[in-house]
């Protein structure tokens, strides 16, 4: 396939802090790869995880979009807006970070890892109003289908962003194939493998593998492995 650019799990920046072991896709922190900065307003793609009772302290954020997506465990937030709530898998939290926040992040359970997506992506608009929003979802719904999480509208399905994004979760049978229509003209899709194993085109993936097409209107996904699941991140390629 052209126009695509794929990057393997193990080609990742990693950070191990300990408490926290961290895969970064795309540049970040001590992690500097200038061919890896960004797909297009896409900037943070982070797979962490959190030992038990450890978490993130209060820490600033403005002008950046950014979702949280539990995949094990529960993540406490606690922002400068007064919001204190618990996240787990099934739940989409957002963040408007807009004019600044401040918010930190905690594994509460003694016994237990917590492990989830850090995703970042540039606004449309700056410097609004901070906002914080999270929703539960009904996992049975992405069975052998794309469940559509986030959206540029507060109308539409899942949470929503101040960009022209949208973004989908599948798990899927062995050998089931959809096809994903994308919404925007100019935009292009980063899909990020959770679990299993996808070919995508003529492209085989695996488990935390991440491919982006741009300049195409669909694209083809097939599971190679039973109840594998996908992210599927359609969002603007130009700044």
């Amino acid at each position: 396939m052209d126009n695509t650019v794929l990057h393997k799990a193990a080609t990742r920046g990693h950070a191990n802090h300990g408490w926290l072991d961290s895969h970064h896709t795309f540049s970040f922190a001590n992690y500097h790869n200038p061919d890896r900065m960004h797909f297009g307003v896409l900037r943070v793609l982070n797979d962490d995880r959190v030992d038990a009772g450890m978490g993130f302290g209060k820490h600033p954020h403005d002008n950046m979009e950014i979702i949280s997506i539990p995949l094990e465990g529960d993540l406490e937030h606690q922002d400068s807006m007064g919001n204190k709530a618990v996240i787990k898998k099934g739940d989409i939290q957002v963040m408007s970070a807009g004019t600044g926040i401040m918010h930190s992040e905690y594994n509460r359970n003694a016994d237990q890892l917590t492990k989830f997506l850090q995703i970042w992506l540039y606004p449309n608009k700056r410097n609004v109003t901070p906002r914080y929003d999270q929703i539960t979802l009904d996992q049975n719904d992405r069975h052998n289908k794309l469940q559509q999480i986030l959206s540029p509208s507060a109308d539409d399905e899942g949470v929503w962003i101040h960009q022209d994004a949208w973004f989908h979760l599948g798990t899927f049978d062995k050998d089931f194939s959809t096809e994903y229509g994308l919404k925007k003209k100019g935009n292009g899709v980063y899909t990020f493998v959770i679990k299993g194993d996808f070919t995508i085109g003529d492209i085989a993936l695996n488990q935390r593998d991440g491919l982006g097409i741009w300049d195409t209107n669909a694209i083809q996904i097939t599971a190679n492995s039973a109840d594998a699941e996908i992210l599927l991140m359609e969002v603007p390629m130009v700044l």
